[in-house]
């Protein structure tokens, strides 16, 4: 399955979704220590591999972070190859003066919010996805 590329599709149905728990952001050197069933992303970078995981794991192994998030899945099923989403989105939260951090998934788009801007961050999702027009946050 290739996903849906339309814009208005894609964000009429974005269909929000919080989980469970928080997560932090990481810089790491070594993996060794850390399980892949533990880390919910990896990205390696010249200056470490950054991993996300749930800030109870990061307590339990010993790991530093800074920045304690709390994760949106967008349940839509959005392709790869999709223009704009993401520039929408980011805006209208921007525009709540809400940061993000987007990840990309096969399936779906998923949206690292500082916790303490979780509900209101689904609340301003939900209304884009509501907006007669979501098209004017570009």
């Amino acid at each position: 399955m290739t996903g849906e590329t339309n814009l208005t599709t894609l964000i009429r149905s974005m269909m929000p979704e919080l989980q469970p728990g928080e997560y932090v952001f990481a810089s790491v050197t070594n993996l060794s220590g850390i399980s892949r069933e533990d880390t919910i992303c990896e990205f390696r970078e010249a200056e470490g591999t950054t991993v996300v995981l749930e800030r109870k794991r990061a307590d339990a192994l010993g790991i530093s972070y800074d920045f304690v998030a709390s994760w949106i899945t967008l349940k839509v099923h959005s392709s790869l190859a999709a223009v704009g989403l993401t520039a929408v989105f980011a805006t209208a939260l921007a525009k709540s003066n809400i940061s993000c951090n987007v990840m990309a998934g096969y399936y779906h788009d998923h949206i690292f919010v500082d916790a303490g801007d979780a509900q209101r961050a689904v609340d301003v999702l939900r209304g884009l996805s509501a907006e007669a027009d979501p098209l004017r946050f570009l």
